[in-house]
């Protein structure tokens, strides 16, 4: 049964739980990275066997399957994919920066030239749940970048395919290439590249302890989105929220993982109790009422607070994945939101309309890390460059201060590289 406790009894880190999960790993995955580098597909063909159980004779998605795959998936499905994919693409257009140009003073021209990564990696999970909406959410964007080609890997089932519904999103959303390969060892292959799967510039996408810790150790090699946690979700919530709904937004993120962590903070005690019989009354009836179980039992809270100012502030110390407030005047308190992944405004917002079809994105920082990154976006997709442009009369205006701040710093040959042009000038 999920725990109760007033404001203070817990602290900040007890909160949600944050254990290091890539813990005890690392040797595993540096080692199954290192056997990949050298073997490439062989290898690939060997932990695809040892850890999917399925023997493949050919790492690629064929045409083929995938339009087996879409003939196959409901029309209805078709139909919301589309519509989601029509949402996503809306919002993240926005997003996209353009190159500028700044031409302030004679002769000085300055810029920045924005690219696209040549090649985007998208690992897409297919263990105890597969994810048709992580292969919009990350392929929709890297395509709005303009992206050459979007790569996706993703764990065949028992029998060699891939999961029907992945493929149709990936259909969708325009993936380039699809292969069947999951775990660190598609990590690796994403960052090294191999017979089959080509080397990509960025790597993105959620995925187990492993998947997590094997983005670490190749980030350096590649680009990577973020590391990944354990989900979490924190509602703030008064006493008219409607408990029943309260209850089933906590539990819709503690179905994802065993070790997800969902929290209400609310200033009503009522309300509290009344969560707490409600998701004893839902919990029995879900799917993957084991991993939710596991999940309230060890991570889920409610914490009593005295305000709902008091319960943002909470917030903003937790920097939640998710966050929603269940509030009549959700906007009065956007502003003092300063710590959040995606937040989730009003009761008829819940946080699984972000998951699937709303049009923000879904992959969104854990950990606390909310404090310092952002939701993947376009901008996750490309790289700027920046140039500068002078005449030689305008060098000739800051040659000398741009030597007296390289004689400051001791680097004399910076210095002469500036002055050495004025004499070319006197000469």
């Amino acid at each position: 049964m999920i725990r109760i406790l007033k404001y203070g009894e817990a602290s900040a880190d007890e909160i949600f739980s944050r254990k290091d999960a890539a813990r005890g790993i690392e040797a595993t995955v540096s080692a199954i990275l290192a056997e990949v580098r050298e073997k490439k597909d062989e290898a690939l063909f060997a932990f695809t066997e040892k850890f999917d159980g399925v023997r493949l004779s050919s790492l690629a998605v064929g045409r083929e399957e995938i339009d087996e795959a879409v003939a196959m998936t409901e029309p209805k499905f078709l139909e919301v994919l589309e519509k989601a994919a029509e949402n996503i693409r809306a919002f993240h257009e926005k997003q996209v920066r353009n190159s500028f140009l700044l031409h302030e003073k004679d002769g000085i021209l300055l810029g920045q030239k924005v690219t696209p990564v040549d090649r985007a990696g998208l690992y897409v999970p297919g263990g105890t749940a597969a994810y048709p909406s992580t292969v919009l959410m990350d392929a929709i964007p890297a395509k709005i970048a303009g992206c050459r080609e979007v790569v996706m890997v993703t764990p065949p089932g028992k029998d060699g395919r891939v999961n029907r519904a992945i493929l149709a999103a990936a259909r969708t959303a325009g993936v380039d290439r699809i292969f069947k390969v999951g775990g660190a060892q598609a990590i690796a292959a994403l960052a090294f590249g191999t017979e089959s799967i080509p080397r990509v510039d960025k790597i993105v996408g959620p995925g187990n302890a492993f998947v997590a810790e094997a983005k670490k150790q190749v980030f350096g090699q590649v680009s990577i989105d973020m590391i990944a946690g354990p989900s979490e979700i924190l509602i703030v919530a008064d006493k008219k929220t409607n408990p029943a709904h309260a209850a089933a937004d906590l539990l819709s993120q503690a179905e994802h993982d065993r070790m997800a962590s969902a929290v209400l903070v609310t200033d009503s005690e009522e309300l509290a109790l009344a969560v707490q019989k409600e998701l004893e009354r839902q919990l029995p009836l879900l799917s993957r009422a084991e991993i939710a179980r596991a999940s309230i039992d060890s991570n889920g809270k409610i914490l009593i607070a005295r305000s709902i100012e008091e319960a943002i502030e909470l917030s903003n110390s937790l920097a939640p994945e998710h966050l929603e407030l269940l509030l009549d005047n959700p906007f009065d308190y956007l502003h003092a939101v300063r710590h959040a992944g995606s937040v989730f405004l009003g009761r008829s917002c819940p946080e699984a309309l972000g998951d699937y079809l709303a049009g923000t994105n879904h992959t969104l920082p854990t950990g606390g890390t909310a404090r310092f990154s952002s939701p993947l976006s376009v901008d996750d997709f490309v790289k700027k460059t920046q140039f500068t442009y002078y005449t030689p009369e305008a060098f000739s205006r800051v040659a000398e201060d741009v030597a007296l701040f390289a004689e400051k710093e001791g680097l004399t040959a910076h210095a002469k590289s500036a002055l050495i042009r004025t004499e070319d000038e006197e000469k």
